[in-house]
């Protein structure tokens, strides 16, 4: 395997918006109902990088896109400034090789070089994906649950939440 991690450029939405798709039609793991375009994904992909929050790609030895990675702000009250929420999805075709943690191994190094010092993970309890291994893998911690909060495809989903320290301080936040 042959992974490389990158940040997200304008062109590589496509792609997002297609990995994406597969998720929001085929499972409960999103609980979006309806497929952002990439012209929705490159709004985001510009939004996020207006504030500086890292979104970057893996792509395979051919250069194709397979799999993306963002963060973006946990809540909108000021307290919360420095606690972000992830996102990680990889086209189906691959995953449980290696890239889910290429992919998040890079996500983290991008935030580890901003003023981020908390990432929280909210991740559907879906029997047979590999996301709660990945964050806790990846020194993500588990948090709580929510029973039953989302509803898709005729069923009620609970979520799992976890979260990373990535900067221990109790410091002020710089």
């Amino acid at each position: 395997m042959s992974v490389s991690i990158r940040p997200a450029t304008a062109p590589d939405c496509v792609a997002v918006a297609d990995i994406y798709r597969h998720y929001v039609e085929n499972t409960v793991i999103t609980f979006d109902y309806d497929s952002p375009s990439a012209a929705d994904w490159k709004a985001k992909r510009a939004d996020l990088n207006a504030q500086r929050m890292p979104f970057v790609v893996a792509s395979d030895e051919t250069g194709a896109v397979v799999g993306f990675a963002y963060v973006a702000q946990y809540r909108v009250k000021q307290a919360y400034a420095w606690t972000v929420e992830n996102t990680i999805y990889l086209s189906p075709d691959h995953t449980g090789k290696g890239y889910g943690t290429a992919l998040m191994n890079g996500l983290l190094d991008a935030v580890r070089s901003t003023s981020i010092r908390r990432i929280v993970a909210v991740i559907a309890d879906v029997p047979g994906t590999g996301s709660v291994a990945l964050h806790t893998k990846a020194g993500f911690y588990d948090v709580g649950r929510l029973r039953r909060i989302g509803y898709k495809h005729g069923a009620w989903v609970d979520c799992v939440q976890m979260q990373l320290d990535v900067n221990e301080s109790d410091g002020p936040p710089t």
